[in-house]
């Protein structure tokens, strides 16, 4: 069994805010007994703005949540899924990484992933959101060891792409890590039953850790996000539904549960390849 908290916040566009904020909220995990805590997509900054974000953001090597939050898993001896910060890179054309971390009890780097596919769409006429143009898509997928189980690692709009998944639970996974900044009107229709459909297919528990609410900005146009942070089981019975309300929400994983329901149903190895169409 591993004890552990998703912390579901409402960032804004001041990093130094946001940090403050969520060591906060990190401390209250680890005093509540959690050994895994998971923030959601973007834990340093949300904002509409490219030119802010060029103002605010830093390189992996200086970015200040970073290396706090590493400082705060070691000092705590915890496991921390920092879903993924907003970070500068140094390609030609200046678009920024979204990059996920798994932090080990060290304060080390386990794994990172870049997150692969890019939220490029358009809602409605009045909700249009082009993530390419400020961010560069990852290319590979990873599988990360931490001492309790195989997590695979993904972000947000990655949770539509199921072969992502199918590929991460082929190679072991026991846990998909779902951050996300999910836009409200495709998180009513859509969040819960992508992230069920991902968690019974492959048999895996799915932690999505979101964001929430109305994100302040105190000069550029606010975003809303649509909160309701998932714990999915194996079997895609919901044993966390944080609701809207920033804070901290504690749950327990029983890994043999995964075992159990890919006993039960044997999806992954009765997986056929096949030709056409």
């Amino acid at each position: 069994m591993i004890s552990g908290a998703i912390l579901q916040l409402n960032v804004t566009d001041d990093p130094v805010a946001n940090l403050e904020k969520t060591r906060a909220m990190l401390r209250e995990a680890v005093e509540g007994g959690a050994q895994f805590v998971l923030t959601p997509e973007v834990t340093n900054c949300i904002s509409t703005s490219r030119s802010h974000q060029q103002q605010v953001l830093q390189a992996q090597d200086d970015d200040i949540t970073l290396a706090a939050l590493r400082a705060d898993a070691k000092a705590a001896g915890i496991w921390l899924l920092i879903g993924s910060l907003g970070l500068k890179t140094d390609d030609a054309d200046g678009r920024f990484a979204n990059r996920s971390f798994l932090i080990g009890p060290d304060g080390q780097i386990a794994a990172q992933y870049d997150k692969i596919h890019m939220f490029d769409v358009q809602i409605n006429e009045a909700e249009t959101w082009r993530e390419s143009e400020g961010y560069r898509p990852g290319d590979t997928a990873v599988l990360a060891e931490a001492d309790f189980a195989k997590i695979g690692m993904s972000v947000c709009y990655d949770v539509r792409f199921s072969h992502l998944y199918s590929t991460l639970a082929r190679a072991g996974a026991q846990i998909f890590t779902v951050p996300a900044a999910f836009s409200p009107v495709t998180g009513a229709a859509h969040w819960h039953s992508l992230l069920r459909a991902r968690a019974i297919e492959s048999g895996c528990f799915v932690i999505a850790a979101a964001q929430t609410g109305t994100h302040a900005s105190a000069k550029h146009k606010t975003r809303d996000t649509f909160g309701h942070s998932l714990v999915i089981d194996p079997w895609g019975d919901v044993l966390l539904d944080a609701g809207t309300a920033p804070g901290v929400y504690k749950f327990d994983l029983d890994m043999e549960k995964g075992e159990a329901a890919r006993r039960r149903v044997p999806s992954l190895a009765n997986a056929r390849d096949f030709s056409g169409p």
